[in-house]
């Protein structure tokens, strides 16, 4: 078994779960690293690159996909409300991953948090909403897929198919799940994830596709901690034979040297 990347928390009581509140502020705090890197990803591609993260083989430490996710001037001590909240979703999600479920109406089911922007720009008043023609505005849950997958190709290593067919074809299935929430949701907008009774923006394929997806990363969890961490495999360095040269530089043959006795 394999422990995936330790979230540590202040105290041995779980955190409360975060609230509109707290989203909010991890938004806040993207904006304003924004404007000194204008690269610096939306929480949503955050989510996905965490939950990828959190489903890896082998424990990834901060150090590493910090500068990954947010940059290399990226600084912990000085966004301290940024990584305490960070902790947190990560706690929840890992929390979530480990419990007994089978049904995506299981209160304990971990959900993504996502966002249907096109649901929220349908929803703006007409002239608002014509401010934002021409736009690429991302599918339902797209830009946590692209989260997710972002971190799998830069830690390749952690995500090498395993030799056992059949776990590498959950593995295969697991990423391929996500994949499809990469791409544009071209289908019928049938309902909205926004508002009950908005404008509809998402298809029933989308829907389809995401609770797919989220039963994808149950997968990779189960996948990569029953199987554990890869064993380097310890490479001998051959033994001179017994009338070679002592590869200590002594001139005498190994026999009568390091090879004695």
């Amino acid at each position: 078994m394999t422990s995936p990347n330790p979230a540590p928390t202040p105290s041995s009581a779980d955190p409360a779960p975060l609230g509109p509140d707290d989203f909010d502020a991890l938004d806040h705090a993207l904006d304003a690293m924004r404007e000194q890197d204008d690269e610096t990803p939306q929480w949503e591609f955050c989510e996905g690159f965490m939950a990828a993260l959190i489903c890896t083989r082998r424990a990834i430490p901060a150090t590493e996909y910090w500068p990954v996710l947010l940059g290399e001037g990226f600084v912990p001590a000085q966004h301290m409300e940024f990584v305490w909240n960070w902790k947190r979703r990560w706690r929840e999600i890992e929390t979530a991953l480990d419990a007994d479920v089978e049904s995506l109406e299981d209160e304990r089911t971990w959900q993504p948090e996502v966002l249907d922007t096109r649901g929220a720009i349908a929803a703006l008043p007409e002239e608002e909403r014509a401010d934002m023609d021409g736009e690429d505005i991302p599918s339902f849950a797209q830009v946590w897929a692209l989260g997710f997958m972002f971190a799998v190709e830069n830690f390749p290593d952690e995500w090498t198919a395993p030799r056992d067919k059949e776990a590498a074809q959950m593995l295969d299935d697991a990423l391929g799940a996500i994949v499809t929430l990469t791409e544009d949701d071209t289908g019928k907008p049938a309902l909205s994830m926004y508002s009950e009774d908005g404008p509809p923006s998402v298809s029933q394929q989308r829907v389809d596709d995401f609770g797919a997806a989220i039963w994808a990363v149950y997968d990779l969890r189960q996948l990569w901690r029953s199987l554990g961490p890869k064993v380097e495999t310890v490479r001998k360095e051959a033994t001179p034979g017994r009338n070679d040269p002592c590869p200590c530089g002594s001139g005498k043959k190994y026999k009568k040297c390091h090879g004695a006795g």
